[in-house]
């Protein structure tokens, strides 16, 4: 019987945890698009995750906008449907988060209930961590566990070159070192807290 148990403990420790980086901008031009290069390349690194990338802009676009847009935006609804894990890519707009994001929390299904959420944000002198602190609010009612430790870029048009590469990344990278420690921890234990008691049961 201990053996069984141990054996199953081994096989959800070895299962990939499907995690969707949601962008929270939806601007043109947008800065998001190398802090998420960035998030990405450092997830890639680690064999935790299957990760996939959803962006607000493409939920919202009508179908006759481009072409696949259709089937891209089924693709990236079952990504947020099944996911068990989350990391947003947030800037900070007057000292809030981006309205685009917002509609897309509360518009576009997801599997946020009993799931981690991370967080990357920039912007200027608070890094967008005011930002993050009225997101853990929102996400709390939706039943997401928030993790502690998050990564934030202060003045972050002066942290990354031309290319879109960090000019010091030491501090970045260590940061969202630990931040996917802990969301790896957390959606492990909830994945398998889920199979134990299926959340449905006691969400009330």
């Amino acid at each position: 019987m201990l053996a069984s148990i141990d054996n199953h403990r081994d096989e959800v420790m070895q299962e990939s945890i499907r995690l969707v980086m949601i962008y929270g901008s939806v601007r043109e031009k947008r800065f998001c698009d190398q802090v998420v290069a960035w998030a990405a390349e450092q997830i890639a690194q680690r064999n935790e995750f299957e990760l996939a990338t959803v962006d607000p802009a493409l939920m919202f676009r009508e179908p006759d906008e481009g072409p696949d847009i259709t089937q891209l935006r089924h693709q990236a609804q079952q990504q947020l449907l099944h996911a068990e894990a989350f990391v947003i890519v947030t800037p900070e707009y007057n000292h809030g988060y981006p309205a685009a994001l917002k509609r897309f929390i509360d518009e576009v299904p997801a599997s946020w209930e009993a799931r981690p959420v991370g967080f990357v944000s920039y912007g200027g002198v608070s890094g967008g961590l005011r930002a993050v602190e009225q997101l853990r609010l929102v996400l709390a009612e939706l039943h997401a566990m928030t993790v502690r430790s998050s990564v934030s870029f202060t003045n972050a048009w002066e942290q990354f070159d031309e290319q879109g590469k960090l000019v010091d990344p030491r501090r970045a990278n260590s940061a969202m070192a630990h931040m996917l420690v802990q969301l790896n921890w957390w959606a492990r234990t909830l994945r398998e807290g889920r199979r134990q008691v299926p959340y449905e049961r006691i969400r009330g």
